[in-house]
């Protein structure tokens, strides 16, 4: 009987943990990344290709398309909490003239949707991708303004992510990959640093 309770006890630590997974693709903290919300992003990724001409393109496919979308996702929440705490705020203004500046880069219109497959980026993400430009490049005055010099910005931003990370936990549906720490990045479990091993990681 004693063995039969232990059985069912470890039975339901399992279907449990399943649970924690069904619609979530990823949690940053208390912030649910659900499964649909990546799922519109990859299907607008690969609906815009069609039409599109990718030569010389080097686009994401399978599972790593699937990665860099739901990265994109723990980045731009991530960024969001610095950015909350740095009292750091981004105005719909201030897309809409980052949208016209690469609208103007890419020859109009008419080029931005050849621009967006070749980027990977979805158009149903475009301003959430503004914003997350606008949030690093304000981010990055901003250390500037403590004293960090201009040529170890991007070391202090990837610090500042990393931080966030750490501090924040981040948990990744296993059939996406694994938040690797020592990274600061999304990963294929099988290619996982010995840092996001159950043993290393926070």
């Amino acid at each position: 009987m004693k063995k039969i309770l232990v059985a069912l006890t470890i039975a339901s630590a399992l279907i449990l943990t399943g649970c924690s997974h069904v619609n979530v693709a990823a949690t940053v903290g208390s912030t649910k990344i659900t499964q649909a919300e990546l799922q519109k992003s990859i299907d607008s990724v690969l609906a815009e290709r069609v039409g599109i001409d990718q030569s010389g393109m080097q686009l994401q496919t399978g599972e790593d398309l699937t990665r860099g979308q739901l990265r994109f996702h723990l980045i731009s929440v991530l960024f969001h909490q610095i950015a909350t705490e740095a009292k750091i705020q981004v105005s719909k203004a201030e897309i809409d003239a980052r949208r016209a500046s690469i609208v103007n880069q890419v020859g109009g219109e008419k080029g931005l949707p050849q621009a967006l497959v070749s980027a990977n980026i979805a158009s149903v993400d475009l301003d959430a991708y503004l914003e997350l430009l606008i949030l690093s490049d304000k981010v990055g005055q901003a250390a500037q303004a403590a004293g960090v010099p201009a040529n170890s910005v991007n070391d202090e931003i990837q610090k500042l992510v990393a931080g966030k990370a750490q501090s924040a936990k981040i948990d990744i549906n296993p059939r996406y990959g694994k938040w690797d720490y020592a990274m600061a990045d999304i990963v294929a479990v099988d290619s996982a640093s010995p840092a996001t091993s159950p043993a290393t990681t926070p």
